[in-house]
């Protein structure tokens, strides 16, 4: 392949205008390895026609270099003025609220205007503040602002009626001072009562835990005592007088053909109950089991399976009879014929 001929500048601007369809006066074109580049796929002729022809000089030869920034500058001047090619169709944009629309109307329409420092501070010292108010600023504000005035009054609708039940509750009178003072006193009253019981009970639960670590003491009678004369016991008659303190009765009969002055228990030998003297029937009766005795003690009816004991007799050195309950004598064991048991009469 042939060598490439170096193109000169302006054998480089004679192509370029042929290119773009210039004067035939223009020099001729370079070799055809040099020609200008084809246009990009799909463009026609007629639209490469419809392109703006770059201006020449007033000679036809290569414009100089003033020539060429003023060429540069009516360019851009013609530019401006041809209109802008119609875009591709777009989706229409989203709506925007009314409200920032109107804001921004607004704000184009009348644009804040500078203020000076007097105009703020002007403002600052009105009467009238933005933002809440108090209630009593709100009641002022109402009575002195001729637009509050203007205001029609808001009309209340009226409470509904109490019903029975609350208008019973509602009317239950409150309890005054001295009531109250009343009631503390009452709960002092009873606090002090319950202190007072605690200390009483605690107290006697002290004395009964005391007298636990002693032991009990039984009192008896004492077993030696005085009835008193002979000749207050008669023949033929049981006394019954000193059986409930002593457990004892006094009788005069004959026993073994001599008469006695005696002295009888008064313990039931069967289960150890306490028999009664019956003086219409002239015998001791156990009202438990049935056991009968006669006046002397001697048994003859009923479960009882021996007579009454008897306990020692005697007369005393001031002439009074003296009963010992210290010693005890059985008729079946023969001791009543012991003259300790008895006073002869």
């Amino acid at each position: 392949m042939a060598d490439k001929k170096k193109m000169s500048v302006a054998e480089m601007l004679a192509a370029a205008r042929k290119a773009d369809g210039g004067d035939a006066d223009a020099p001729e074109a370079a070799p055809p390895e040099t020609a200008a580049p084809e246009s990009p796929a799909g463009e026609t002729p007629a639209a490469e026609s419809s392109k703006p022809k770059p201006a020449q000089s007033a000679s036809g030869g290569r414009p100089s270099v003033a020539e060429m920034m003023a060429m540069a500058r009516s360019g851009k001047a013609a530019g401006d003025d041809k209109p802008e090619p119609k875009p591709a169709a777009k989706k229409p944009p989203a709506k925007k609220p009314a409200a920032s629309s109107a804001k921004k109307s607004s704000a184009d329409a009348s644009p804040a205007e500078p203020r000076d420092t007097a105009s703020i501070l002007a403002s600052a010292r009105k009467a009238t503040k933005a933002g809440p108010m108090s209630k009593a600023e709100a009641s002022t504000k109402a009575k002195t602002d001729p637009i509050a005035k203007a205001k029609p009054a808001i009309v209340v609708p009226p409470m509904p009626e109490k019903p029975a039940y609350a208008q019973s509750a509602s009317s239950k009178p409150t309890p005054s001072k001295k009531g109250k003072e009343d009631t503390d006193e009452g709960r002092r009253d009873f606090l002090s009562l319950g202190f007072w019981t605690l200390g009483i009970v605690s107290g006697v639960f002290t004395l009964e835990c005391v007298r636990f670590m002693f032991p009990n003491v039984l009192r008896e009678p004492p077993s030696k005592f005085k009835v008193g004369f002979p000749d207050a016991f008669p023949a033929g008659q049981v006394q019954t007088k000193f059986k409930a303190q002593f457990g004892v009765w006094i009788g005069n009969a004959e026993y073994a053909g001599q008469q006695q002055i005696y002295a009888l228990k008064s313990v039931c030998t069967h289960l150890g109950c306490t028999p009664n003297w019956l003086e219409a029937e002239q015998k001791f009766k156990c009202p438990c089991h049935g056991s009968g005795f006669y006046k002397e003690g001697i048994n003859f009816e009923g479960p009882a399976p021996r007579p009454l004991e008897r306990y020692a007799i005697r007369i005393a050195d001031d002439g009074q009879i003296e009963i010992d309950k210290s010693r005890t004598y059985q008729e079946e064991m023969g001791q009543w014929e012991d003259p300790t048991c008895y006073i002869p009469v």
